[in-house]
């Protein structure tokens, strides 16, 4: 839909500015102290990337357990990569290791290089159906939470596309759908709204098609690295990973957190009193994910399956800043197909490059803007005959109107 000028202008002056900021980053993570580190991180420039390949490596030498023994893992990562590596964990789920296999053939340098390069190729592909224009989703591939993601070396543009790819997907091609949502078990809390979704919408086909590919990767991982990877998994790494999640507030990894449970702890709030604030954001984003996919709604796919994949980020509680590529593909969309909510999606577009200063000096607000776009993006569709068309900015001001 056409935009009023001024509203143009101020979207290509965030768009500049976040890929401004964004290059300004890549630049200094990739000027190198002598000892080869970042100074932008203090770590290798590949910084989370290093832990597939080289717990890959170890796998494939024949050394899985140390995936399972901190102590034994950092000592092998720091023999095969570097003396001065900071304390570094395993924490993904053995299935991981599959797509670890053909990077791990590479020099770390060459595979980080196709792992980037081609996690957002796969990115860019996935937002094809979105009926975004191309410059649109080259813009998305350089946007502030994508570069977050490539300075971390994580893998946020490969689960968007599977998340995204899998809801698009999930109508028309549900086998495929199941499959995708299925290699999404790697990372299994950005899937966590996928079963309210397919439930929601009868989609028994997909379920039966994601249950069937998550079973081929435990067997196939069992098969490759012995069936005890998953015992170890369940024993030792969740409880390192929940340990990690729970350590006392504040630590320097938590500054990048985008969690709700995050949010509370910030707040000086205990484990228990955190995990029930998340609760209640849990229960609210199923709740309206459940209402986005009943048959009866008359919601738009592509309003859907954005509204569903910034939900998927509120009702997570382990999630970081460089996991929130979903809500800059909600943004690009809701931009695109409604009026009103400029400066929050403005706002919400660049928060990834000052997350840090802002999580250190204020607390870690990156929880709020995936909860509040979501809630005015519902009040709209709900407000407005289940189209976002007509605007979030309107449908609000309605309300808040009649309320008085």
């Amino acid at each position: 839909m056409a935009r009023p000028r001024a509203e143009q202008f101020f979207a290509a002056l965030i768009g500049a500015l976040g890929l401004a900021c964004g290059l300004y980053l890549l630049k200094c993570l990739w000027t190198l102290t002598p000892d080869g580190f970042s100074s932008l991180s203090d770590r290798l420039p590949y910084w989370d990337f290093t832990n597939l390949w080289g717990g890959t490596l170890m796998a494939e030498k024949g050394n899985v357990a140390y995936l399972f023994d901190a102590e034994a893992y950092r000592r092998e990562l720091r023999l095969i990569l570097s003396p001065l590596l900071p304390d570094q964990e395993w924490s993904y789920p053995p299935s991981m290791l599959l797509i670890g296999i053909p990077l791990a053939r590479l020099p770390i340098f060459a595979a980080y290089a196709v792992w980037t390069s081609g996690t957002l190729l796969l990115l860019f592909l996935a937002t094809k159906p979105l009926d975004l224009a191309w410059w649109l989703r080259i813009l998305l591939i350089a946007s502030p939470a994508a570069i977050l993601n490539v300075i971390f070396g994580q893998n946020g543009a490969l689960t968007t596309a599977l998340l995204l790819s899998g809801l698009l997907l999930a109508p028309s091609r549900p086998i495929i759908a199941g499959i995708l949502f299925g290699l999404l078990t790697v990372k299994p809390q950005l899937g966590v709204l996928v079963p309210f979704c397919l439930l929601a919408s009868g989609n028994y086909r997909a379920i039966l098609s994601a249950a069937a590919t998550a079973v081929f990767l435990v067997v196939t991982t069992g098969l490759l690295f012995g069936f005890e990877v998953w015992w170890l998994f369940v024993t030792e790494t969740r409880p390192l990973m929940t340990a990690i999640l729970e350590a006392p507030f504040p630590q320097g990894y938590q500054m990048n957190a985008a969690t709700i449970f995050m949010l509370a702890r910030s707040f000086g709030l205990g484990l228990a009193a955190s995990y029930s604030f998340q609760l209640i954001a849990s229960m609210a984003a199923i709740v309206a994910t459940i209402w986005l996919w009943r048959g009866k709604m008359g919601v738009d796919h592509g309003s859907r399956v954005c509204l569903t994949a910034t939900l998927a980020l509120v009702a997570m509680p382990y999630g970081y800043i460089y996991d929130t590529i979903p809500l800059s593909v909600a943004i690009l969309y809701f931009f695109v197909n409604s009026r009103g909510l400029l400066p929050l999606l403005g706002f919400a577009w660049l928060y990834p490059v000052f997350n840090q200063q802002i999580a250190s000096s204020i607390m870690p607000l990156g929880a709020l803007f995936p909860a509040g776009l979501a809630v005015c993006m519902l009040i709209c569709i709900q407000r407005n005959g289940a189209s976002p068309e007509t605007g979030a900015a309107d449908a609000i001001a309605d309300a808040s109107v009649k309320a008085s």
